[in-house]
């Protein structure tokens, strides 16, 4: 995918992860883009502070699993989270 593609792709998965919490009631969260914060690897990805937990996301599916069981009910997503020491994928 073409990296202008790839800005718009999560511009709009931005856009709908900002939607959807706020149909959620989920209150008090910014979605900012940012550069790659040097996980550029993994593919798009979001960090919830204060915890620091990384996640990486493809879909509306892994934001709405991010959004329900992180930002609402305090749990993790493990198969999205990103690990400290994780190295990148092989191509």
């Amino acid at each position: 995918m073409a990296r202008a593609e790839a800005a718009g792709g999560f511009d709009k998965l931005r856009g709908y992860a900002r939607e959807k919490a706020r149909q959620m009631g989920i209150q008090n969260v910014r979605f900012n883009a940012a550069g790659c914060l040097d996980r550029c690897e993994f593919g798009p990805n979001m960090v919830i502070y204060p915890e620091g937990v990384w996640y990486t996301f493809k879909s509306q599916a892994d934001i709405d699993e991010i959004l329900e069981t992180h930002l609402k009910n305090g749990g993790r997503v493990q198969r999205l989270m990103l690990q400290p020491d994780q190295l990148p994928p092989k191509h």
